[in-house]
Protein backbone atom coordinates (compact mmCIF):
# COMPACT_ATOMS: atom_id res chain seq x y z
CA UNK A 1 0.00 0.00 0.00
CA UNK A 2 1.68 3.07 -1.59
CA UNK A 3 0.25 6.07 0.48
CA UNK A 4 1.67 8.85 2.72
CA UNK A 5 5.13 8.40 4.33
CA UNK A 6 4.63 7.71 8.01
CA UNK A 7 6.90 7.95 11.50
CA UNK A 8 9.59 10.66 12.98
CA UNK A 9 11.89 10.75 9.52
CA UNK A 10 9.31 11.03 7.07
CA UNK A 11 9.20 14.86 7.25
CA UNK A 12 11.22 15.38 4.54
CA UNK A 13 9.19 13.58 2.06
CA UNK A 14 6.26 15.09 3.37
CA UNK A 15 7.18 18.54 2.99
CA UNK A 16 8.53 17.46 -0.82
CA UNK A 17 5.26 16.19 -1.65
CA UNK A 18 3.39 18.80 -0.20
CA UNK A 19 5.43 21.71 -2.40
CA UNK A 20 4.69 19.53 -5.46
CA UNK A 21 0.94 19.63 -5.23
CA UNK A 22 1.43 23.17 -4.04
CA UNK A 23 2.87 24.05 -7.36
CA UNK A 24 -0.15 22.27 -9.37
CA UNK A 25 -3.19 23.68 -7.65
CA UNK A 26 -1.12 27.37 -8.23
CA UNK A 27 -1.13 26.94 -12.22
CA UNK A 28 -4.71 26.03 -12.46
CA UNK A 29 -5.75 29.10 -10.48
CA UNK A 30 -7.35 31.73 -12.97
CA UNK A 31 -6.56 34.86 -12.59
CA UNK A 32 -8.88 38.50 -13.09
CA UNK A 33 -7.44 40.61 -16.00
CA UNK A 34 -7.82 44.22 -14.95
CA UNK A 35 -8.58 45.98 -18.29
CA UNK A 36 -6.63 49.62 -16.23
CA UNK A 37 -4.10 47.82 -15.86
CA UNK A 38 -3.64 48.69 -12.08
CA UNK A 39 -3.68 52.24 -12.38
CA UNK A 40 -6.95 53.89 -10.96
CA UNK A 41 -8.58 55.86 -13.75
CA UNK A 42 -8.08 55.65 -17.41
CA UNK A 43 -9.16 57.88 -20.29
CA UNK A 44 -11.39 56.53 -23.14
CA UNK A 45 -13.71 57.51 -25.72
CA UNK A 46 -17.88 56.55 -25.32
CA UNK A 47 -18.55 54.16 -28.64
CA UNK A 48 -22.12 54.12 -26.80
CA UNK A 49 -25.01 54.55 -24.63
CA UNK A 50 -26.24 51.18 -23.37
CA UNK A 51 -29.06 50.22 -20.83
CA UNK A 52 -28.32 47.60 -18.10
CA UNK A 53 -30.80 46.39 -16.19
CA UNK A 54 -30.59 45.92 -12.47
CA UNK A 55 -30.51 42.79 -10.36
CA UNK A 56 -33.72 41.43 -8.62
CA UNK A 57 -35.68 42.54 -6.71
CA UNK A 58 -35.07 45.89 -8.55
CA UNK A 59 -36.20 46.26 -11.72
CA UNK A 60 -34.75 49.59 -12.76
CA UNK A 61 -32.64 50.18 -16.37
CA UNK A 62 -29.36 51.82 -15.40
CA UNK A 63 -27.71 54.02 -17.33
CA UNK A 64 -24.29 53.19 -18.80
CA UNK A 65 -21.94 53.52 -21.42
CA UNK A 66 -19.60 51.04 -23.75
CA UNK A 67 -15.94 52.74 -23.63
CA UNK A 68 -13.08 51.40 -25.27
CA UNK A 69 -10.02 52.66 -23.48
CA UNK A 70 -7.19 55.03 -25.06
CA UNK A 71 -4.11 53.15 -23.30
CA UNK A 72 -5.01 49.53 -24.74
CA UNK A 73 -7.71 49.55 -26.89
CA UNK A 74 -9.89 47.14 -24.51
CA UNK A 75 -13.95 47.63 -24.33
CA UNK A 76 -15.52 48.08 -20.89
CA UNK A 77 -18.98 49.29 -20.03
CA UNK A 78 -19.00 52.02 -17.62
CA UNK A 79 -22.12 53.86 -15.07
CA UNK A 80 -23.37 56.73 -15.79
CA UNK A 81 -24.06 58.80 -12.49
CA UNK A 82 -25.91 61.08 -11.55
CA UNK A 83 -30.09 61.92 -12.56
CA UNK A 84 -29.48 62.99 -16.38
CA UNK A 85 -25.84 62.06 -16.86
CA UNK A 86 -26.99 60.59 -20.42
CA UNK A 87 -28.04 63.33 -21.68
CA UNK A 88 -24.29 64.99 -21.13
CA UNK A 89 -22.58 62.19 -22.29
CA UNK A 90 -22.47 61.34 -26.27
CA UNK A 91 -20.45 59.54 -28.63
CA UNK A 92 -17.17 59.74 -29.39
CA UNK A 93 -16.75 61.78 -26.04
CA UNK A 94 -13.20 61.60 -24.24
CA UNK A 95 -14.24 60.55 -20.98
CA UNK A 96 -12.29 58.96 -17.60
CA UNK A 97 -13.17 56.09 -16.25
CA UNK A 98 -12.60 55.04 -12.58
CA UNK A 99 -12.97 51.73 -10.13
CA UNK A 100 -16.71 52.17 -8.75
CA UNK A 101 -14.89 50.63 -5.97
CA UNK A 102 -17.04 47.88 -4.47
CA UNK A 103 -15.97 44.97 -2.30
CA UNK A 104 -12.84 43.51 -3.53
CA UNK A 105 -13.20 45.72 -6.82
CA UNK A 106 -16.38 44.06 -7.51
CA UNK A 107 -19.62 45.02 -9.05
CA UNK A 108 -21.02 47.59 -6.90
CA UNK A 109 -25.37 47.62 -5.73
CA UNK A 110 -27.07 45.96 -8.00
CA UNK A 111 -25.59 46.16 -11.33
CA UNK A 112 -24.52 43.36 -12.64
CA UNK A 113 -20.72 42.93 -13.94
CA UNK A 114 -19.97 46.44 -13.55
CA UNK A 115 -16.92 47.66 -12.08
CA UNK A 116 -16.52 51.37 -13.35
CA UNK A 117 -17.61 54.84 -13.24
CA UNK A 118 -17.67 57.62 -15.64
CA UNK A 119 -15.98 60.87 -13.69
CA UNK A 120 -15.13 63.40 -16.54
CA UNK A 121 -16.98 64.75 -19.71
CA UNK A 122 -13.89 66.36 -21.91
CA UNK A 123 -11.74 67.43 -19.02
CA UNK A 124 -14.68 68.45 -17.07
CA UNK A 125 -16.18 66.98 -14.23
CA UNK A 126 -19.71 65.24 -14.51
CA UNK A 127 -20.32 66.20 -11.18
CA UNK A 128 -20.21 69.90 -11.95
CA UNK A 129 -21.80 69.65 -14.90
CA UNK A 130 -25.30 67.81 -13.53
CA UNK A 131 -25.12 70.98 -10.95
CA UNK A 132 -25.11 73.22 -13.30
CA UNK A 133 -21.62 74.83 -12.08
CA UNK A 134 -19.99 74.50 -16.01
CA UNK A 135 -21.39 74.07 -19.55
CA UNK A 136 -19.91 70.99 -21.43
CA UNK A 137 -16.96 71.82 -23.60
CA UNK A 138 -16.96 71.93 -26.76
CA UNK A 139 -14.53 69.48 -28.77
Amino acid sequence: MAGKSRGLGAAKKLQKRRRQFKLISRSKRKKRVDPLGGSSQAKAIVLEKVQVEAKQPNSAMRKCARVQLVKNGKQVTAFMPGDGAQKLINEHDEVIVECIGGKMGRAKGDLPCIRWQVIKVNDQSLDALLKGKVEKARR
